[in-house]
Formats: C-alpha cells, structure tokens, sequence
C-alpha cells in the first residue's frame, strides 16, 4: 500500500527554498524536485542515501517467430555479460556518478555462472509468444512481481533511499508499446517506434503485427493484471513490483525511459499514489514516449534524443537530483549571508 507523500512540511519547504541567496524561483526544476524530495522523506534536510540502479533482463518469446527486432534473442545474453564486464554504457555512468548497479537475471533465455556478480531471479527462460497465446501465467505474473517487491525490500535495508530502474530484453520495446496502448487507450500505431533500429518499413510490419496481437489479447484484458500476463516481459513486471515497493517504502524513484515507463503505467494503474514518488529522468527518443508523460502529466528533466535503455537516462539524470537537494541544505540565505533581499 502506497501512502500520499505528506504535504506537512511543503510550506516551510518552500519557505527555506525563497530565503536562498537567489530570486524566488530562480533555480526552476531544482525548487520543484528539493521540495518533491523532502515532502517524500519529510524532513527540511533530504539526503540521497546509496543511490541504486537496477536493470532487469528478459527474453520475449515473440522474438524467435516474428520480425519485431532487428537484433536475434541471444543480444540480451550478451548484454547481461557486457554488464558484468563492466563494458555497457549504464557502468559507465553508474561509475561517473557513484552510483551503485546491480543486474537482475529476471528471466533471459540463457543459463548465467551462479557465482557471477548477477542476482539470479529468472522466472523462466523468456516468456511465450504473445502472438499465439499469454506472455506468462498467472502464477509466473505473482512470482515475478513478488521477487521485484522482495529485491527492493532488501537494497532498502542496506541503506538505499533512491532507486533508478533499467532494463535489457531483446522485444521489449514491443511488450512496452502494447502496454501504453492499453493503459493509455492510444492506437497501436501510435505506440510503436523503431526499437533497437528498425527502419520505417520495420516499424510498419511491427504495428502489423502488435495490432494482430492486441486483437488477440483485448477481449480477455479487465485490469492491470491482466495486461501484463498478457502483454509483459518478465523483467517489465519485475520492475513494476519493486516500483511499487520503493514507493511503498517511501524511496524516491528515478524513471528512464520507455520501456520502464510501461511498467510504471502498470503500476500507476494499481496504485496512483506511486506517481507522487517518481522524478522522470528524461524523454527518450522513442516516438511513444513522449506521449506516455503527457498521459501521466509529468514533465522530465533532460530531452537528450537518448533511447538506449538499461537506465542510462537515469544515471545521466541524477547529478541534476543531487544537485536540487544539495542547493536545499547547503547554499546561505539572504539572513546567514547578510545579503540584502528584494523590496
């Protein structure tokens, strides 16, 4: 059960952020996000306490019979190994920002080293093709959702206050664009875009074919749930279950881009209270993205054309986090200053 953020110390927030030695409102997003934060830690004096990024990995079946992806299945492996290698983009800026990362094996088509720096959480080895019946079970759905709850419940008993998500999947982009036609109730081909690379003819044989599923699965479709049994990665419900715990634990949620964005659809349609917890990093570059922040009426913080995924968006965007709460407890005031304030 998520909990509103309390809204008891939003006018001393404001306050303390007007008497800084700058015009009121002056520092723009940096205001709203130091005020966001120490609504959601309510306290005058936030902290960013081991800041965390999870990316969850997942097959989709629908990759080995259907031409939605330009990159064979077996990329997700390889990517997963180029994260541990420390070689992918998201080290690289996990490193940058003293960030830490952890990997989540969420249910790749692929065996891992038990002994490898991996948290092994595979659900099953990639989901079924869509195309021809449900992603998942019902009983896959609750188990991977438990575990995303329980691997937050943990980073949070170690000390982690704020949680970026990222993900890798081979199709993902597809399991995301049905999820935003549904929770959104836009036209599929509104939803999808070029993926890993696929050319204007690619796209168009990939809305084909995700309108052909959608008519497939809608009918059966009632609620949250039912979508994400019907449409999910095991990674995206993963992601969606520890969105709703880092909520629910009062953590501050740093959102990526388009694929964690469906999952947090899902999640907002479970519970809308979690939107209060989350800061959008940036509007990725694929095409439905953008239309899925005008949906949540959310405004993010960077429109660098990044679509990359794996929660770099997130990583690059949180030097801007640091930099609001670091301005709410360390810059003077007019008073503490001696600086004269405005008439």
């Amino acid at each position: 059960m998520i909990t509103p953020i309390s809204k008891e110390l939003t006018k001393e927030l404001q306050e303390k952020i007007d008497y800084k030695t700058k015009p009121i409102g002056s520092l723009g997003t940096l205001e709203t996000i130091a005020k966001q934060i120490g609504c959601i830690q309510n306290t005058l004096t936030p902290i960013l306490s081991k800041p965390t990024i999870l990316v969850f990995a997942g097959d989709h079946g629908v990759v080995k019979n259907k031409p939605v992806s330009p990159y064979p299945q077996e990329v997700t492996q390889q990517m997963v190994f180029n994260f541990l290698n420390n070689g992918a983009a998201i080290n690289v800026f996990c490193k940058q920002n003293d960030i830490n990362l952890h990997i989540i094996d969420a249910g790749v088509n692929a065996n891992f080293d038990t002994t490898s720096n991996l948290l092994h959480h595979k659900i099953g080895y990639g989901t079924n093709d869509y195309s021809v019946e449900k992603a998942m079970t019902k009983e896959q759905y609750n188990l991977a959702l438990e575990t995303g709850k329980k691997i937050v419940r943990k980073i949070y008993s170690e000390g982690t206050n704020i949680l970026g998500f990222g993900e890798m999947g081979i199709g993902n982009t597809s399991s995301a664009s049905l999820l935003m036609s549904y929770f959104t109730n836009t036209p599929i081909e509104d939803c999808v875009g070029k993926g890993t690379g696929l050319n204007n003819e690619g796209v168009l044989k990939k809305a084909t074919i995700l309108k052909e599923v959608s008519n497939l699965h809608l009918s059966n479709i009632s609620s949250p749930e039912d979508a994400l049994i019907a449409f999910g990665g095991f990674e995206i419900v993963m992601m969606c279950g520890a969105m709703l715990e880092a909520a629910s634990l009062k953590m501050t949620l740093l959102i990526d881009g388009f694929i964690v964005t469906s999952a947090l659809l899902a999640a907002a349609a479970i519970d809308k209270n979690i939107l209060e917890y989350c800061v959008f990093a940036h509007t990725s570059g694929e095409q439905g993205h953008e239309k899925m922040l005008s949906f949540l009426q959310v405004k993010p913080l960077l429109n660098l054309g990044m679509r990359l995924g794996e929660g770099s968006g997130a990583a690059v965007a949180f030097p801007i986090v640091k930099s609001a709460v670091a301005f709410l407890n360390n810059m003077a005031t007019f008073k503490s200053a001696n600086v004269s304030e405005a008439k």
